[in-house]
């Protein structure tokens, strides 16, 4: 990932790395040595054009040092076998795991970059078997193969949707028991977080985290303290951009991530839930 200068605007990255990582997190670097929480998920933990997004919100409301270890367009594979992440996640106090897609990971039918999530690699010889009139060398983003293979044939990818849901399920398993108990469940998206079917949605191939259901959902409840869900307002969504920084060219991308008062009413939550599990985990 490379660190983005922002015309116009003093917003800094600060990248920094930690342990053996390979993947350039949101500085400045924060000391592991004293109590800490984590925080790991996609472009809105990390907080893209976004002076404080809500990881830093948190760690000024809480005065307790907050590890922003989110990744642009990651899932839950830029995580999961990252030694040095989940050893931090487990050290931590408490983590907050950001709910990401179904589509950012490897799976039976196709891989993903193992840091950048959304790059699709290669399809298996199953999936091109299932979609034999599909030249996959066309695709290098996961999104655009999604809707052409949906596009080619809704009734084949009920198939490939199956497969994603049941890859997410056991890879977030795998990584929440590596984190351990200690950990809390962010479902942070315009998004409802309902059994609604993702074609029923209006944004439809659009939406974030895309194949998320509350069944899913529920199905984790046992391996964390809580689950902690955040529809930004309709205010919040007024303020489109208002408050962000980016250069003009990157206004479109923009204004399709959740803005600054949506990141102020996430670390509100936060703070609720994160007070109330540490509080009670000490008695």
């Amino acid at each position: 990932m490379k660190h983005e200068n922002i015309e116009d605007g003093d917003l800094s990255y600060a990248p920094c790395r930690y342990g053996s990582s390979r993947i350039l997190f949101r500085g400045p670097r924060r000391r592991l040595d004293q109590p800490y929480i984590a925080f790991i998920g996609g472009t809105e933990t990390y907080g893209k054009f976004v002076a404080k997004p809500f990881p830093a919100l948190v760690e000024k409301a809480m005065r307790q040092t907050c590890v922003n270890l989110g990744c642009v367009n990651g899932g839950i594979d830029a995580f999961v076998n990252d030694a040095t992440v989940m050893g931090i996640c487990h050290d931590a106090d408490m983590t907050v795991v950001q709910i990401m897609g179904a589509n950012f990971l490897s799976n039976r039918f196709y891989s993903v970059h193992p840091r950048r999530n959304d790059r699709f690699l290669r399809a298996s010889t199953v999936l091109q078997a299932i979609y034999s009139d599909v030249d996959f060398s066309e695709f290098s983003f996961i999104r655009h193969m999604l809707g052409a293979l949906h596009t080619k044939s809704p009734e084949r990818f009920d198939i490939v949707v199956a497969e994603l849901r049941e890859a997410w399920l056991a890879r977030m398993k795998n990584m929440l028991t590596q984190i351990g108990p200690r950990s809390i469940l962010l479902w942070f998206s315009e998004e409802e977080l309902n059994d609604q079917d993702w074609s029923e949605r209006s944004s439809q191939l659009q939406s974030d985290p895309l194949f998320i259901t509350a069944s899913m959902v529920e199905e984790l409840r046992p391996l964390v303290k809580d689950v902690v869900v955040v529809n930004p307002s309709e205010d919040a969504l007024a303020e489109g951009t208002k408050g962000m920084q980016f250069r003009e060219s990157q206004s479109a991308l923009a204004s399709e991530m959740l803005g600054v008062r949506c990141h102020a009413e996430a670390g509100m939550k936060l703070v609720q839930s994160l007070r109330e599990s540490l509080y009670a985990m000490q008695e």
